[in-house]
Formats: structure tokens, C-alpha cells, sequence
């Protein structure tokens, strides 16, 4: 589980890590993007993503014995599967016509985050998987991937939804005057709150899936075991920044308190100095060379090394933020790379200075 703000490389850390495993390690690995950005499929030369495991071609997996495939989060078609799973074909039917599951399945808040828990939960059960790396949505999204499932299913089992499941067991009552007689002015109180169509539909929402509640808190509750388990591990990713750092201590924190495994923390685009010159030394001897004149280029490049020193010393304060509260957690510093990274070759680079550390 790769974890993180956002802009800090957890995208390109995720893959990786995944295109590692199959090479260098023989491992049939798939990669899931919660993120809806395209940069996983751009980087694996990949023209789309879907809600399927596509294999990635031309890597180098001959003598390994590996596989790589990617894949990207629909959660509209994670939902309407679980739907078709667990309902017959009539009553999914009505379930996918029905204009709050509409509304749900594509923007109800949490659904993305209980959907990736299920599409987890799917590949983890299929067993086809050495490796399954997940590339999870900015941290405090991140945090709602661990929190949104059991919100969403407490929503589908609550009580409010059971109370608006009874008019479509009372045998073809209408639903308005069962409830006004049953709940008097519980029925006037949701209707003037939700409105009197918004109400139907959520009631014949409910009516329909009212099966499948159960499925939903329990489902939710394996995945989460599943990101307990010893062979779970949380792998933050960070930039030497204040706000990447103190996004990252708070998810370790939390991580901590859920009983989570954490793995270690990647610190991203970390600049390093070339040659063990400090930044005083450096501008120093810069503006020695400005007073004799005529070394204007080896002044400017002693200015450009002192910046850059600061700028690796600023980093390091920044870092020891996160190392001084958690020394206990594995850290690992991926040196800034020239260019953006958008290919195969560039993953492998990142891969092997993540293993090397």
C-alpha cells in the first residue's frame, strides 16, 4: 500500500516497486491505481487503464519467469459487479435503473474508497497475485481509504435505511402511507430534509440491495484484516517538504494506532550535493572569484553549488521531522532525477536506488 500527499511520486514509487518485483524477483505482480490520473499507464507505456489487470508488455521478465499488470479503479463498474455477484439479473436490472444507486455508484462520498476496498479484496481473493501494490489517492484520502468503507457500510446497514426498507416488505402498501402511519413524523422530517422523490428512489434503492447489506460490512471488514495482515505493508511516500512530511507522520501515527504494518517511508526528490563543499565555503569562495574577475563561470557554478547545498541541508532538517517521531520506521532517500519520470527505464531507475537504499 503505497501512501502519500500529493505531487511527491507515490504514482511512480508504486510502479516501481511493482515492475521490480516482476523482473528482478519473478514475481507475478499486479498494480492498482486508485488515483484517476493516467501517469501509471503512461509510464508503462500502457494507452489506458481499466477496471481489468491488462499485462504490460516488453519488459524484461525472460529469465525471472515474472509478470507485471496494471490496472486503474472504475468504481462505478466495481460496483455494478458486485451488483451482478450478488443479485440475480432481474433485480440488477432495477438496482442499475434506479436513480440513487445512479448517483451513488459514481458520486456518493466514500464510494471510490469502499470500491477499491472491494476490487482489493477481489484480487486478493482470486490468489493469482505474488504481489498486489496499491497506489492509494493523496494521504488524507489515503486515510479515507481506510476509513470510508466502514462509513459506507454503517450507511448501508443503518438503521435510517432499515426504517425506509419496511414500506417494501409490507406487501405493496404505498410506501408515504405506511411510513406517515409507522413513523408519523419521522416521514415528515426526512421528506422535508430529502424531499418526497429523492426519498423514493432512496427507498426503492434500498429495497432492492436489501440482500446484499450484510455483504457490504463484511466484505469491508475482511479487507480490512486483510490490511492488518503480517504480509501486509504500508509504504509512505514523501517529499522533503514541511507539508509531504508532516501529511506523511500523520498517516504513520494512524497507521500505528489501527495496528497497520508499516513498512518504511520513501523520501523523494532528495538533492544531494556532488562534492563535499558546504554552502558557506562555497558562496566564499564565489565571491573571491567575482573580485579578481575573469572567472565568472566557476563563480556562478560555486553559487549554484551553495544553493544546492542549503537546499540538501533544509531537506534534512525537514526529514529529521518525520525520522525524530517514528526512528523506528525504515527510511529511504530516492535522489531528484534530471527529468520527470515517464517510462519503463525510468521506473527501473527509481526501482533500483529504492533497493539499493
Amino acid at each position: 500500500m503505497c501512501c502519500g500527499s500529493g505531487g511527491v511520486g507515490k504514482t511512480t514509487t508504486a510502479a516501481a516497486l511493482a515492475l521490480r518485483a516482476a523482473e528482478r524477483h519473478g514475481r507475478r505482480t499486479v498494480v492498482l491505481t486508485i488515483d484517476p490520473a493516467r501517469r501509471l499507464a503512461q509510464s508503462l507505456g500502457l494507452t489506458e487503464l481499466d477496471n481489468t489487470p491488462r499485462q504490460v508488455k516488453g519488459i524484461d521478465v525472460e529469465e525471472s519467469g515474472g509478470e507485471l499488470h496494471a490496472m486503474m479503479l472504475d468504481m462505478k463498474r466495481t460496483f455494478d459487479d458486485v451488483v451482478l455477484q450478488h443479485t440475480d439479473p432481474a433485480k440488477a436490472a432495477e438496482i442499475f435503473a434506479n436513480p440513487f444507486y445512479q448517483a451513488m455508484s459514481s458520486t456518493f462520498a466514500g464510494t471510490q474508497e469502499y470500491m477499491a476496498m472491494e476490487k482489493l479484496g477481489q484480487l486478493h481473493a482470486r490468489g493469482e497475485w505474488d504481489l498486489i501494490v496499491v497506489d492509494t489517492p493523496p494521504s488524507r484520502s489515503a486515510l479515507d481509504f481506510l476509513d470510508a468503507p466502514a462509513r459506507l457500510s454503517r450507511f448501508l446497514d443503518g438503521r435510517m435505511l432499515r426504517m425506509l426498507l419496511a414500506p417494501a416488505r409490507s406487501g405493496g402498501r404505498s410506501m408515504f402511507s405506511l411510513v406517515t402511519a409507522s413513523f408519523g413524523m419521522f416521514s415528515k422530517v426526512v421528506q422535508k430534509v430529502l424531499g418526497a422523490q429523492l426519498l423514493t428512489d432512496l427507498s426503492g434503492f434500498v429495497a432492492a440491495l436489501d440482500s446484499m447489506f450484510g455483504g457490504f460490512r463484511q466484505r469491508a471488514e475482511q479487507t480490512y484484516r486483510i490490511l492488518q495482515a503480517r504480509e501486509t505493508a504500508f509504504l509512505l511516500v514523501a517529499a522533503p517538504e514541511p507539508d509531504a512530511v508532516r501529511e506523511a507522520a500523520y498517516f504513520a501515527g494512524r497507521l500505528r494506532e489501527e495496528r497497520m504494518p508499516l513498512a518504511g517511508l520513501v523520501l523523494n526528490r532528495v538533492h544531494r550535493p556532488t562534492v563535499p563543499l558546504d554552502a558557506a565555503t562555497s558562496r566564499e569562495a564565489a565571491d573571491r572569484l567575482a573580485e579578481l574577475g575573469g572567472h565568472e563561470g566557476a563563480a556562478d557554478v560555486l553559487r549554484a553549488h551553495s544553493a544546492l547545498a542549503r537546499q540538501a541541508v533544509r531537506e534534512q532538517q525537514v526529514a529529521a521531522r518525520f525520522t525524530e517521531a517514528f526512528p523506528q520506521v525504515p527510511t529511504v532517500s530516492v535522489t531528484a532525477q534530471p527529468a520527470d519520470v515517464h517510462d519503463v527505464d525510468g521506473l527501473r531507475t527509481i526501482g533500483a536506488a529504492i533497493s539499493r537504499s
